[in-house]
């Protein structure tokens, strides 16, 4: 089970170790904390994994849940990534449910450790955490003995406050670092309010929000300035091939969304822009990528404008898939908008990808996505909701085909800078490895 697979891999990191030591290279063990994966929409995460192992270090991944969508990026195979992930137990919805089978875990694992089974139900420390089982199961893979690492890397701030219990009941060891990437703050902080990360706050050692946004916000709630680095998500620049744009010989210019189907990547107002322009004769095909609760409602609202011929809604795809259609594609759509909920963007992955491979871009005055595409130099940005706008946006770059090369060659250029994993991943260790310094 999960404790074995742990162990199986020693000679493999022992192998790993001396590797490192002949390059005259500490390694650093890291414990990610996360929530699905691997899941095909949150590539940023996948990309960090796997460019720390290229770079020598050992990588384990706690997660809730495999992805529901029956495929995987290739890397996940790769990578040998399914090796290395350890799933907590299904948490029963219906409470008599989950204490039956809480018991058989207990019983099956918890001999091996029973003060971490206590502590894990200690409801004045934890509350609903204890009470409703959610660190009793969090622990389970933990219960074969104490796990040490440099490193537990959360991602997102309710991650972080896993990571946190997990180490305060004693069953994990490690500095603790948490990403916060935007729905942690917004959407969190309105569900639960303002003090939800307030002991993780106080206990955590390093806070790496994506953007100066999310820095700001993170101060606001109370996290000290000090514990906060900005820590930008990346790409590898290498698996985007740069083209410049042109126009096409038919002159149809295409189109194209990457993203989950949610209401804060604002994709409805696309459709309602390239709607616009389509019935103004302009010769567009959108096609949107991705899944998610919206898509039926999305299909609906293509239908009923007419434009069924257009736009096509063509579901999730692997990396692979991704990387055809931009190669095809003239411009990208990044449309994004703070939700009903408060729910906002990080800086989407997908416009690294488009700009990296030479697509103007247009987007939104949205969240950290200035801090990424810089207006009038590689593409626009229009104020949130505004289908009209996009549209104008649109039309501008249909009428000047001219102008994509140099908007193209400016994006490649700061995401190779600014947002290259690579060079990320490779500060993220010396920020690591400060903490024996500090």
């Amino acid at each position: 089970m999960w404790p074995d697979k742990l162990l199986n891999r020693t000679n493999n990191r022992r192998a790993i170790v001396r590797k490192n030591a002949e390059k005259g290279r500490n390694q650093v063990r890291i414990a990610f904390v996360i929530g699905r994966f691997p899941a095909l929409s949150e590539t940023f995460i996948l990309n960090q994994v796997t460019g720390l192992i290229d770079l020598g270090h050992e990588v384990d991944i706690f997660a809730d849940v495999p992805d529901d969508y029956g495929h995987v990026h290739d890397e996940v195979v790769k990578y040998g990534l399914q090796q290395r992930t350890h799933y907590l137990p299904k948490l029963p919805e219906h409470y008599v449910a989950r204490a039956m089978k809480g018991i058989g875990l207990v019983a099956r694992y918890g001999w091996r450790n029973p003060k971490h089974i206590f502590r894990s139900l200690n409801p004045r420390r934890y509350g609903q955490q204890a009470t409703s089982l959610r660190l009793l199961y969090a622990a389970i893979p933990f219960l074969n003995k104490h796990y040490t690492y440099d490193i537990i890397h959360c991602h997102f701030g309710t991650f972080g406050l896993r990571g946190l219990f997990l180490r305060d009941i004693g069953v994990l060891s490690g500095r603790l670092v948490t990403t916060f990437h935007g729905a942690d703050i917004t959407e969190a902080v309105r569900v639960y309010g303002r003090g939800v990360y307030n002991r993780l706050f106080a206990s955590g050692d390093l806070f790496l929000p994506i953007s100066q946004r999310w820095q700001d916000a993170l101060i606001d709630l109370g996290c000290p300035a000090e514990k906060t680095v900005v820590h930008h998500m990346g790409i590898d620049c290498t698996e985007f091939a740069f083209r410049p744009r042109e126009m096409a010989v038919n002159g149809t210019i295409r189109l194209i969304s990457v993203c989950r189907l949610v209401e804060k990547k604002g994709i409805e107002y696309a459709v309602h822009a390239v709607s616009k322009l389509v019935k103004a004769n302009y010769r567009l095909h959108y096609d949107i990528i991705g899944d998610g609760p919206l898509r039926e409602d999305l299909q609906r609202l293509i239908a009923e404008l007419g434009v069924a011929g257009a736009i096509t809604v063509h579901g999730q795809k692997t990396k692979t898939d991704v990387i055809a259609y931009l190669q095809r594609a003239h411009l990208l759509l990044a449309p994004s908008v703070t939700a009903k909920n408060g729910d906002q963007e990080g800086i989407p992955v997908a416009l690294m990808e488009a700009m990296a491979m030479g697509l103007p871009v247009v987007s939104t005055w949205h969240s950290g996505i200035p801090e990424l595409v810089k207006d009038s130099e590689c593409g626009f940005l229009v104020p949130e909701h505004d289908a009209d706008a996009l549209a104008g946006r649109i039309a501008h770059l249909s009428e000047h085909p001219e102008i994509w090369s140099a908007l193209g060659r400016k994006g490649r250029t700061i995401v190779e800078q600014e947002f290259n994993i690579d060079r990320l991943n490779k500060r993220l260790i010396s920020i690591f490895e400060s903490f024996d310094t500090a």
